[in-house]
């Protein structure tokens, strides 16, 4: 199952430290999902910020068949502790063009996939996400690895373009959530 559990990712990158890894030190799994990606970090930051209104994977499944924005809000970057990520998460901790971290609070979402705890890092040239999850035997851990996989997988392919598109700009008429 090691494409399940550290897709993309080096050796070097599972070895880091990474802010999730104190949201849920006891974690029964650990995942890794990492993309190659030539854009600077303030964009590729500002795309993270993006999953404040819309998953960016696969849209028919997470975001109930609204397509997530092609352009960048205006707004979205102006991140706080406690605010909703993806409709099930909340932002716990981030670093302006470094990091973003979430954690699972939706006590439906919960009961389906676990306690889950995420963080995305910018590295140089790179996007690496890992994930930490808790509360699932091992059955539904299996099937959670390789769910997230393809979701995961599309959510960061499609990070990667939007960021490396140096067309991409912010519309002013989007609405920002509170």
């Amino acid at each position: 199952m090691p494409i399940a559990l550290d897709w993309g990712s080096t050796a070097a990158e599972r070895g880091m430290h990474f802010p999730c890894d104190d949201l849920l030190p006891d974690a029964e799994m650990i995942l890794f999902r990492a993309v190659d990606c030539r854009a600077s970090a303030p964009t590729v930051f500002r795309w993270l910020c993006q999953l404040r209104i819309a998953p960016y994977s696969y849209d028919w499944i997470d975001n109930l068949g609204r397509r997530s924005p092609r352009h960048l809000t205006p707004g979205l970057e102006e991140m706080a502790e406690g605010q909703r990520m993806m409709t099930i998460f909340r932002l716990v901790s981030y670093e302006r063009d470094r990091h973003l971290t979430i954690l699972m609070d939706s006590p439906k979402a919960v009961r389906r996939f676990g306690q889950v705890a995420v963080s995305y890092l910018i590295l140089p040239g790179r996007l690496v996400a890992k994930l930490r999850v808790r509360g699932l035997g091992p059955i539904r851990r299996r099937l959670l690895a390789w769910g997230d996989l393809i979701m995961m997988r599309k959510q960061l392919l499609t990070l990667k373009k939007l960021a490396e598109d140096p067309g991409q700009a912010i519309q002013p008429s989007a609405r920002v959530p509170r």
